[in-house]
């Protein structure tokens, strides 16, 4: 007789209860990472951590992978689940009084990047003391890069996903209430791209602009002409965001008409189809537009654009049942409607199916009502066991679904 542990319904319930058990653990283990923040693919203090406590709890692991990630597997044979958390940090300056604060100038998990490694860890944890009976294998992911350095599309670049069947992955959020959990069916976070653009004329005096070939007109007449393409070309039933966010003429006199004009900014769509059509429009627009006012202009785009972040309907059914099983279907929220923000989880669900899931952590009282990418963002840790337990549980709710479709398990 062939016992799993997966398809027991008595299995599930107790993993919270495990995970609260794991809190002082967790506590450490994030602290710990929030002190070393590190950037992009430059991992190397964040890495050599993570690796440790991955030997701790006997976790084989593949290092290095996609630059400086880390692959480890939990169980063995098909089919095969992965849970993704990211590694890297921000450059911002930390502006949050703790003990525990960053202790590298400039650089700050404002994202929670740091609690997301932490609870792929607890989750570890958890299905490491259920691996004999797991049914299949567990990728854990320990991604770099996903703050522009598309660390996720590496993964699938160098098919660390082959032969996987599913992917979640957990971000958490201000904007949702502590211990709340959220997905929704299809798009959940918009595809992404930034534009930096020069637009060159001739300075001259201010008194005398007829003799200029005034780059700051051109400039701020390109700002305008952008908005159309959102309130014009867009559909009203669809979505995008177009934000010119930065606007420079460089030092000088205020007397003094600049050369060139630097800008920068934003395109946002929830169709990988509308983004790229709106692409194309704004490297038009910018160029003809420059160009009706005698200036030249230069566009350039990120070297990785990221795409819409698609769920799975499936795997969103996994991530439903699991927090129904852990805190009940009063925190169990489906999402109306997606976020313009952007994830590069979008490559690794476009190679097999997935689910995303924000983990809510508005908390007043542990400060934790900050936006990401701020220098005040503070994470509510008694959301992580919670994390933690999700993770293991939509992992277990995989391996149960699958062993119950097999066939010939009547016959184990």
């Amino acid at each position: 007789m062939h016992t799993n542990v997966a398809a027991s319904p008595t299995a599930v319930p107790s993993l919270l209860q495990e995970a609260e058990i794991l809190m002082p653990y967790l506590q450490e283990v994030r602290r710990h990472l929030h002190a070393i923040p590190e950037l992009m693919y430059n991992l190397p203090k964040t890495g050599a951590y993570v690796k440790a406590e991955l030997d701790k709890l006997g976790v084989p692991y593949k290092y290095p992978i996609a630059g400086s990630g880390i692959l480890a597997t939990i169980g063995q044979g098909e089919p095969k689940f992965a849970l993704r958390a990211d590694m890297d940090a921000l450059p911002i300056q930390e502006e949050v009084d703790v003990d525990f604060k960053s202790s590298h100038p400039g650089k700050m998990h404002a994202c929670g990047h740091d609690a997301h490694m932490t609870m792929l860890l607890g989750a570890a944890a958890l299905l490491k003391a259920r691996e004999a009976d797991l049914g299949g294998t567990v990728l854990l992911l320990f991604q770099p890069a996903e703050e522009g350095g598309a660390g996720g599309k590496k993964f699938v670049e160098e098919r660390a996903l082959e032969g996987v069947s599913g992917i979640h992955g957990i971000h958490v959020i201000p904007f949702l209430p502590a211990g709340m959990v959220a997905s929704r069916d299809g798009t959940i976070m918009a595809a992404a791209d930034r534009f930096f653009v020069e637009v060159v004329g001739r300075g001259g005096h201010a008194a005398i602009p007829h003799l200029t070939i005034d780059p700051v007109v051109a400039a701020a007449a390109i700002v305008g002409a952008l908005q159309p393409l959102v309130s014009r070309e867009t559909s009203p039933t669809d979505a995008a965001v177009i934000s010119v966010s930065r606007f420079n003429t460089g030092e000088g006199a205020s007397n003094v008409i600049p050369d060139s004009v630097s800008m920068a900014g934003t395109l946002r769509a929830l169709t990988n189809t509308h983004f790229e059509q709106l692409r194309s429009r704004i490297t038009q627009v910018i160029t003809g537009t420059a160009e009706v006012h005698g200036c030249k202009a230069e566009v350039r785009w990120s070297e990785q654009a990221y795409g819409a972040t698609v769920n799975a309907p499936e795997m969103v059914g996994l991530v439903e049942g699991a927090a129904k099983q852990l805190v009940g279907a009063s925190r169990w929220q489906r999402l109306p409607e997606p976020t313009m923000a952007a994830e590069d989880f979008s490559f690794l669900a476009d190679a097999v199916p997935g689910a995303f899931t924000f983990l809510g952590i508005n908390n007043e009282t542990a400060g934790s009502v900050h936006g990401l990418h701020t220098a005040q963002f503070q994470m509510d840790e008694a959301q992580m066991p919670l994390g933690a337990a999700l993770h293991a549980s939509v992992a277990l709710n995989f391996f149960a679904r699958e062993y119950s479709s097999r066939p010939d398990r009547n016959e184990l």
